[in-house]
């Protein structure tokens, strides 16, 4: 089947006229209309990334002014992850009953607000309450721009999409870092004395990370709804009026400009329903075979990924590993022996500087770990139709879990602060991991199985940013073998999976299964 919208397997005769969905998609093609969705949803999941990590920054450049704790910043690191944890599971229902694009727009707008509001807080305690409702209104967001992306192009480019995309999720911490590295510094304070508060940098940035959501939700209202969605609700004639717009706008400045050639749709494993179903009903099939065991063990590699937590301290850690090699400190130290050296005797502050800004170098230190983890899932994205994405999964975690527990007994700084880096690039799984739930769960399952599984990550990272955020001050070894080792154990995880090549090696001319049979592999 070619993406000219073409057939190239005019032997396939259907006697009522109907194409299977699978077909149909691929006839729709792959063009300027995908190329536009997949640059929308890089702006989504950025957006998305915007409201997530803005705490990471917000944290240690708020200290001074509202005048938190050690423990107070670990309830303040720990406050967005619940957020995410509770939105995850409703966003998704509701994605699955009411449809992917308006979800996602109510969602980025109501976001965007609140994280409006936080700027404002008054206290450490407010701006917990606020971020906490932000990112628990911008849950659903990564899944369900996920979902609506490979929903709407066709299966032999839905892999690469997602990985393209997944690396954009990657990089936003570091554009995040980007959007700070000007803003952070700036020495301006206003008092605003309605409020008892004074207006400054760190305020200044929680407003400006609010832009990508209002940006975002406004753009999606160009974009149609995931056809598969629609088809899915017994919405064929809906349906194929997406199809044909994705196929007219794909050929914009393509040589076929025929409406696309298609009767109808044929129904396919399931039974589309008109009526919404409830929620007992929507959730009863991934608790049940065959979908429970790959329930559990995705929900268990999300949980063993703990990556995150990591990178929620990474700013801070980068900007007292920066200080610390600025004071000729000798270099036959590991990353936690530089980090107890800065506990136990903190450099003196630059009194020219902001109180409790972040260093520059440590800002584009994070900017770069970011781009390098975003370039690596682009060389993993070309070798994955050939080693598969659970043999990846199985490759990342090893090399990634045995360097972070080596990173401690390497006594030189940069080599240790280097496999430091290789930990952080296992965060790279998370997309593998979602093109996996993508081709395991049917599409009217897909955003609730996405959004319960990565539950379960969310749930791990409550306790393991406190965990870690104590860790790092009393026991900084144990923090990082317990951390590594837990990543590397979803290699023996991840050996429980399929092999997807299987599904991308069937034959061509085999019509009866979609993307949705990888449920029975």
């Amino acid at each position: 089947m070619s993406f000219n919208g073409k057939d190239d397997n005019s032997e396939l005769q259907y006697t009522d006229g109907k194409v299977p969905f699978e077909e149909a998609l691929n006839k729709a093609g792959f063009g300027l209309y995908s190329y536009l969705l997949v640059a929308l949803t890089g702006f989504l999941i950025i957006a998305f990334g915007a409201v997530a990590y803005s705490s990471m920054f917000i944290i240690p450049t708020s200290a001074c002014e509202l005048e938190t704790t050690n423990a107070q910043q670990g309830l303040l690191a720990a406050g967005p992850i619940v957020g995410l944890l509770l939105g995850a599971a409703p966003w998704g229902y509701v994605a699955d009953t009411r449809g992917r694009r308006m979800t996602l727009v109510m969602s980025l707008t109501c976001a965007a607000v609140v994280n409006s509001v936080a700027s404002i807080s008054v206290n450490w305690i407010m701006l917990l309450i606020l971020q906490f409702l932000a990112t628990l209104l911008a849950a659903g967001q990564f899944q369900l721009s996920m979902t609506l992306l490979s929903e709407s192009v066709p299966m032999a480019k839905r892999n690469q999409v997602v990985m393209v995309v997944t690396s954009i999720f990657i990089l936003a911490q570091g554009l995040v870092a980007v959007i700070a590295i000007p803003i952070i510094p700036l020495p301006f304070s206003y008092e605003l004395p309605a409020l008892g508060i004074f207006w400054n940098s760190w305020r200044t940035l929680m407003l400006i990370l609010t832009a990508p959501s209002i940006i975002s939700a406004c753009c999606l209202f160009f974009f149609c709804e995931s056809p598969k969605y629609a088809f899915s609700k017994g919405r064929e004639k809906e349906a194929l009026d997406i199809l044909r717009r994705i196929h007219r706008i794909n050929n914009t400045f393509g040589k076929n400009k025929e409406e696309l050639q298609i009767k109808g749709l044929q129904m396919e494993l399931q039974q589309a329903s008109d009526k919404p179903k409830s929620k007992k009903e929507q959730f009863a099939p991934l608790v049940r075979a065959p979908l429970l065991k790959y329930m559990i063990i995705m929900t268990l590699l999300f949980i063993f990924q703990q990556i995150g937590s990591l990178l929620v301290w990474f700013p801070t850690v980068a900007n007292l590993f920066i200080e610390s090699l600025g004071n000729d400190s000798p270099r036959n130290r590991t990353v936690c022996d530089v980090l107890r050296a800065n506990f136990e005797s903190p450099p003196e502050p630059d009194p020219d500087a902001v109180p409790c800004s972040l260093n520059n170098t440590a800002m584009l230190i994070v900017l770069g770990v970011s781009a390098m983890q975003s370039v690596l899932s682009n060389v993993v994205n070309l070798f994955l139709n050939l080693v598969g994405r659970r043999n990846m999964v199985i490759i990342i975690a090893s090399v990634c879990g045995v360097s972070g527990i080596v990173m401690n007994l390497v006594p030189n700084t940069i080599a240790s602060g280097v496999l430091y880096v290789v930990l952080l690039m296992g965060v790279i799984v998370l997309g593998l991991y979602t093109a996996i739930a993508v081709a395991l769960f049917p599409t009217d399952l897909r955003v609730l199985a996405l959004g319960l599984s990565m539950s379960g990550a969310r749930i791990g990272t409550i306790a393991s940013v406190q965990i870690l955020n104590y860790l790092l001050v009393n026991n900084c070894d144990a923090g990082f073998y317990i951390f590594a080792t837990l990543f590397g154990s979803s290699a023996i995880v991840a050996a429980f999976l399929p092999d997807d090549r299987r599904l991308v090696q069937k034959p061509e001319s085999d019509r009866k299964k979609t993307d949705e049979d990888a449920t029975h592999l």
